[in-house]
C-alpha cells in the first residue's frame, strides 16, 4: 500500500498537539509583530530624522537577512547578550521581530495614503496628533492595507515551519518525527501540507470576509 491512513490515525494526539503549537505560536507572533510594527511606522511617520534613520536600517537588516539566521540568533545568541529564552517564547519573538518591519512597511503606506488636507484640517480644528492618528488615519489605511495584511499574516503562518529547527514541538516538528520513526514520509509530509493548507485557507477565508464586511460598510457611509 503506497499510503496507509493507519500512521496518521494512530498519532492523531500527537498531531492535535503540533497544530494547537503551530497556531498558537502563529497567532502570538502576529500580535507581537503588527503591534511592533504600528509602533515602527507611527515613529517613521512622525518622527525626526534622527528617529527615522535607526528605524531604517533596521528594518533594512531584517528584510536582508533570512528568517532562519533571526531565530538562530534570538535562541542560540540571545544568552551572549543576557537574553535566554525557551524555544516557544525565542519562536514567538523571532516571528514577531521578522514580522515586525514588514507590517510597519504596509503601516507607513497606509498612513501616508491619507490625504494630508484631513490633517491639516484635523490641526486647525485644534485635534491632537495622537487623535488625528486613532479617528482619523488608522480607520481609513485599515480598509487600504488589510489586503496586505492578510497575505504577511499568512506569510507568517507559512514560517512557522522553520520553529522545528529550535526545537518547538509544532506541526512539522511533530509529523517529521513520525515520519522518522515509521518511515512514512509520504503520509507524514502530506498531512503536513494539508495542515498548512487549513490554516492559510482559513485565513484567507477570513480575510475576504473582513474585506467584504468593511466594502459593505464604507459604501454605506456618506460621500
Amino acid at each position: 500500500m503506497i499510503f496507509d491512513p493507519k500512521i496518521i490515525t494512530d498519532h492523531l494526539g500527537d498531531i492535535g498537539s503540533g497544530f494547537l503549537v503551530t497556531l498558537g505560536t502563529w497567532s502570538s507572533g502576529v500580535v507581537l509583530g503588527i503591534a511592533l510594527g504600528m509602533l515602527i511606522a507611527v515613529a517613521q511617520v512622525f518622527g525626526n530624522r534622527f528617529v527615522r534613520a535607526p528605524l531604517r536600517v533596521f528594518i533594512e537588516l531584517i528584510r536582508s537577512t533570512p528568517f532562519l539566521v533571526q531565530l538562530f540568533l534570538v535562541y542560540y545568541g540571545g544568552p551572549s547578550f543576557g537574553l535566554s529564552l525557551d524555544p516557544i517564547p525565542a519562536g514567538i519573538l523571532g516571528l514577531g521581530v521578522y514580522g515586525s518591519v514588514y507590517f510597519a512597511e504596509i503601516f507607513r503606506s497606509g498612513f501616508e495614503s491619507v490625504a494630508r488636507g484631513q490633517l491639516e484640517a484635523a490641526d486647525c480644528l485644534g485635534i491632537t496628533r495622537l487623535q488625528c492618528i486613532w479617528r482619523i488615519q488608522v480607520p481609513q489605511m485599515l480598509v487600504i492595507i488589510l489586503p496586505a495584511l492578510v497575505n504577511m499574516i499568512t506569510v507568517l503562518c507559512k514560517e512557522t515551519a522553520v520553529l522545528s529547527i529550535i526545537t518547538i514541538p509544532e506541526l512539522t516538528m511533530v509529523l517529521t518525527g513520525i515520519g522518522s520513526e515509521t518511515f512514512a514520509f509520504v503520509e507524514t509530509l502530506l498531512m503536513l501540507c494539508i495542515g498548512y493548507l487549513i490554516l492559510v485557507e482559513a485565513c484567507s477565508r477570513l480575510g475576504m470576509l473582513l474585506e467584504t464586511r468593511v466594502g459593505r460598510f464604507m459604501n454605506k457611509q456618506p460621500r
